[in-house]
């Protein structure tokens, strides 16, 4: 039982940790250099926040996107235009020029470059946008912030009261012997 309760801890510190360094890895991205999805290794996700694509992706959907060379007709893509993220399909392809067009809209994009494209979605995880939005907001940061701290300090706080506990033990086991 108590490797479990370590196996826990350490994934849950881990987790935190993470969460916490992506975070300042986004904020960094998209404050210093404009890029509204890092991609780390390849790799990228994104909440959606829009219509646009219904029913094939609704609102606070996560989609996992890769960076990608090539794209085709179909694809379901990312790009970015100013400092939003938009989440189309490839209607049109015209040597490096693409167009797209949301399901759920009547007309399509502007053309654009390949080059402003993050990448293909890949993967699509429904509703949880609702709890990544909320742990990328001020309150959600600091509440993880405070629930880390805490985890951490009880941990402690137990470690602690175990240690006395034992001392204590050894200590009435040495004025036990005393006494005989």
């Amino acid at each position: 039982m108590k490797k479990f309760k370590n196996i826990i801890h350490i994934f849950l510190i881990s987790f935190i940790a993470i969460v916490i360094g992506l975070k300042i890895y986004s904020w960094n991205a998209e404050t210093l250099v404009g890029n509204a999805m890092p991609m780390p290794f390849g790799y990228g996700s994104a909440v959606v926040l829009s219509g646009s694509m219904e029913p094939e992706l609704s609102v606070n959907d996560v989609i996992i996107v890769h960076e990608d060379d090539s794209y085709k007709i179909g694809d379901i893509v990312v790009y970015q235009k100013g400092s939003e993220l938009i989440v189309h399909r490839i209607i049109d392809i015209k040597d490096e020029m693409i167009t797209t067009k949301g399901d759920a809209n009547n007309t399509a994009d502007e053309p654009m470059s390949k080059k402003n494209i993050k990448g293909t979605v890949v993967l699509t995880i429904p509703f949880l946008g609702v709890i990544v939005n909320f742990l990328k907001s001020t309150v959600g940061i600091i509440l993880l912030v405070i629930g880390a701290f805490l985890f951490i300090e009880m941990s402690f706080r137990r470690k602690k009261e175990k240690d006395n506990q034992d001392i204590d033990a050894i200590k009435a086991e040495i004025r036990r012997l005393k006494d005989e």
